[in-house]
Parts: structure tokens; sequence; C-alpha cells
């Protein structure tokens, strides 16, 4: 029984040059932004229940 091997050579890049060279080859709509980022928000105030306290409460790691 014979078995055929097919030449597979790969698609992805194996050096930092072939990847820039794969990103410089992108067509330009792919380049393209899509929009402005988004402002910057604050965060929701982080809170830890009494509950999520008293899991720890015993353990000196966590200095409660």
């Amino acid at each position: 029984m014979s078995h055929n091997v097919l030449d597979v050579t790969s698609t992805e890049p194996s050096t930092i040059a072939e990847l820039i060279k794969d990103c410089a080859d992108l067509p330009d709509s792919l380049m393209a932004s899509s929009g402005a980022v988004p402002q910057q928000r604050a965060a929701a105030p982080w809170r830890v229940s009494e509950a999520n306290t008293a899991q720890v409460r015993e353990m000196d790691d966590y200095g409660c």
C-alpha cells in the first residue's frame, strides 16, 4: 500500500520578519479604523461585602 505525501507549506510566519511582511501585505480595507476609540470612563466603586470578609477573617495573610 503506498501513501501519497503532499508538500504542505505553513501559512503561519515563523520569524518576526515574516510576521511584519505578512502584516504589511494586508489590504487597506482591513487596516482602516472602524471608528474612534471610546473615551475612558471611571470604574464602578469596588466594595467588599461582610460575607466576603467573613470567608477570610481567620486567615492571617489577609489582615482582617
